[in-house]
């Protein structure tokens, strides 16, 4: 560490804290590549956000937030949609919690301390909420000019009360109602919004990582455990726990972090190349991205890969750390003097490819589960432009094979659960793979097969 002279004057201690300051910042990108293909995935991110068929989504709002740069009236225009979403789905909820709050025995603060919470029950919003609102209000936390302060206090009340709630199925599962991946953002948006949590509650979460329980329900434990990171960093920076937990808050931060750098791929992913940048967040949250040479493997892994974040939400996830932020910077945002210079750009359709390619697909499962490993080879013909769902599709209809298959829909695209009615089940999920061995980067919706190109779906565990 660098000794210093007995400070002078003033302009000397302003020019010590500057030299701090700029020490501290120590996963920025290079300035070329910010303003280079970053800043144009934060346009294409911008020109996207007037799709009418999608409902305005949180993180995107976030992206946004923690650019370098930006578009304020269509930021501002983002967040109207999202309070007017919100309020929609939550007005009957904060009514109800305006009376509770007025009633002789219904305190909606008393009950975010831990007592009885039956005042709510009758009036509760579509389930799951947990991490939809945790996202959210990691948003009105994150704008310059925050909106009513007595409907954000009734918000932060219900996901107090959410996160009581999701945890009541632990009494038959032993996880909660949603996830861990739901339950941690909950905890970290708490945290960012400087509000103490039930020891209890952060202990529960503790425990999972204790436990490595944090692959629950097929969720990618790499993400889960990312943001399990971010809000025991959160509550050990914001001093919201004493001094005990606190200590366990940073051997439990480091220990995932551990485990992430010995788990990280060859190709310089963790776990994938979607669930890497929450993991790049946890080495921007500790500061420790310049002396792990992981975090800088990752980042040339994504910056090489940028053409894979190509729906909203994806854009949403890498774009925080491309501009060296994670999201407990949101506690700290300074609002003022941003520059308001960023463009959308809409881009064109895409051209469609003539004629049609042959892609193999291959449906593998393992022993005990399966007697037999290969349950499915056939060649495919679809259009040269199609991806693997159009190829899934494709092979639904082929006469006398009996290929079948589920997605379910998620804020990254179509997620495999199913396929030839075998289901990802808890610690298991459908691997996409080209043959022979190489793991696909993308989703179903996203990758574009070459033609003869064999594709493996393989039933695998986490």
């Amino acid at each position: 560490m660098p000794q210093y002279p007995p400070p002078r004057s003033g302009c000397f201690l302003l020019l010590v804290l500057l030299q701090v300051l700029s020490s501290v910042r120590l996963c920025e990108v290079p300035g070329e590549v910010v303003e280079g293909p970053v800043r144009a995935l934060s346009s294409r991110l911008l020109g996207l956000l007037g799709d009418p068929a999608q409902d305005p989504d949180p993180s995107v709002y976030l992206a946004l937030r923690l650019a370098a740069d930006h578009d304020l009236s269509r930021e501002k225009q983002y967040l109207g949609q999202l309070q007017d979403l919100f309020h929609r789905r939550y007005s009957q909820s904060l009514q109800a919690a305006g009376q509770a709050h007025d009633a002789p025995h219904g305190h909606p603060e008393k009950d975010a301390a831990g007592t009885e919470h039956s005042t709510y029950v009758s009036t509760k919003v579509e389930w799951p909420e947990t991490g939809r609102l945790a996202l959210y209000l990691l948003g009105l936390r994150a704008t310059c000019h925050p909106p009513d302060h007595g409907s954000q206090r009734s918000l932060v009340t219900w996901l107090k009360f959410y996160l009581e709630e999701d945890w009541t199925g632990s009494r038959h599962h032993g996880h909660p109602l949603t996830s861990y991946y739901q339950y941690s953002l909950g905890v970290l948006a708490l945290c960012v919004h400087h509000k103490r949590v039930r020891e209890e509650v952060i202990r529960r979460l503790l425990a999972a990582e204790h436990h490595s329980s944090f692959s629950h329900a097929g969720g990618r434990a790499t993400d889960t455990a990312a943001v399990a990171a971010l809000a025991f960093a959160c509550l050990e920076r914001q001093r919201l726990v004493g001094t005990r937990l606190a200590g366990e808050l940073r051997a439990a931060t480091l220990r995932i972090r551990k485990r992430m750098v010995e788990e990280q791929d060859p190709d310089g992913f963790f776990g994938n190349i979607y669930s890497t940048p929450w993991a790049m967040q946890v080495f921007i949250a500790t500061n420790t991205c310049r002396e792990e040479p992981a975090y800088g493997q990752a980042m040339t892994a994504v910056l090489e890969n940028l053409e894979a974040f190509t729906t909203p939400a994806t854009m949403a996830q890498v774009l925080p750390v491309l501009y060296s932020h994670s999201y407990l910077d949101i506690a700290s945002m300074y609002c003022q003097e941003e520059l308001d210079t960023l463009k959308p750009f809409s881009p064109e359709p895409r051209i469609e490819v003539p004629g049609n390619k042959t892609v193999g697909l291959v449906v593998e499962c393992p022993l005990p589960r399966c007697p037999q490993h290969q349950l499915y080879s056939q060649s495919v013909s679809v259009p040269a432009g199609a991806s693997l769902l159009d190829v899934l599709r494709a092979a639904t209809e082929l006469v006398s094979h009996n290929f079948t298959f589920d997605t379910e829909d998620t804020p990254q695209g179509p997620y495999l659960t199913q396929v030839l009615g075998l289901k990802a089940q808890k610690r298991s999920y459908w691997q996409l793979l080209a043959a022979p061995s190489t793991s696909l980067q993308m989703g179903v919706a996203d990758y574009r097969p070459d033609d003869g190109e064999t594709l493996i779906l393989r039933l695998s565990e986490w």
